[in-house]
């Protein structure tokens, strides 16, 4: 597949080269034409996102790797900004690399941009990392599979201890938007 792709760029270079830009452009639509991506807003916050994680375990459903609720490290660099630095912006140079490596987010299993529903049905577990890594490809193009969900009464993600800090530390709810974190940890246990 990348192959044909490299080919196709190969020879609309060489028409632009060779031939001109009507060539080259005649060549770029019927050989490797630009197709945008539809842009959406997804329908995920932290309520649903807090579910899916709790579906899956807090487990990475590409890799199997045990992953943390993500507002567990907002507070972790609140309380520790040098050892758990962060930028609002996930500037590499300034953020802890366990956000990319360790947190929880969502991806979703089928791209949207290749047809995917953008719901809880296809919203599954993965850290950034992987949710970067994947982008726009399935799991059989990258040849990866879909891990079995974990069971959180083994792994909760320092789901329960983020609830206990939260309450012993009030704080820590001034940070980002830590505050709808706790408000949908508490919703996802049954509280408010």
């Amino acid at each position: 597949m990348i192959d044909a792709k490299s080919e196709a760029i190969k020879a609309i270079c060489t028409a632009l080269s060779s031939s001109g830009l009507d060539l080259a452009a005649s060549l770029a639509r019927d050989r490797y034409p630009f197709v945008p991506e539809p842009l959406g807003t997804r329908k995920y916050g932290p309520r649903e996102s807090t579910r899916v994680f709790i579906r899956d375990g807090f487990i990475d459903r590409y890799s199997g790797e045990k992953l943390i609720y993500p507002p567990v490290l907002r507070a972790l660099s609140h309380a520790l900004p040098e050892e758990f630095p962060y930028h609002p912006n996930w500037k590499a140079d300034s953020t802890h690399s366990s956000y990319w490596e360790a947190g929880a987010t969502i991806d979703h299993l089928v791209p949207v941009t290749r047809g995917g529903e953008d719901n809880e049905s296809n919203w599954f577990t993965t850290s950034m990392a992987r949710n970067s890594a994947k982008m726009n490809w399935t799991l059989e193009e990258l040849g990866w599979e879909l891990h079995p969900p974990g069971r959180i009464d083994e792994w909760d993600g320092m789901f329960d201890w983020f609830l206990r800090y939260a309450e012993a530390e009030p704080a820590v709810l001034k940070t980002g938007n830590v505050g709808q974190w706790v408000r949908a940890a508490k919703a996802a246990v049954g509280g408010s």
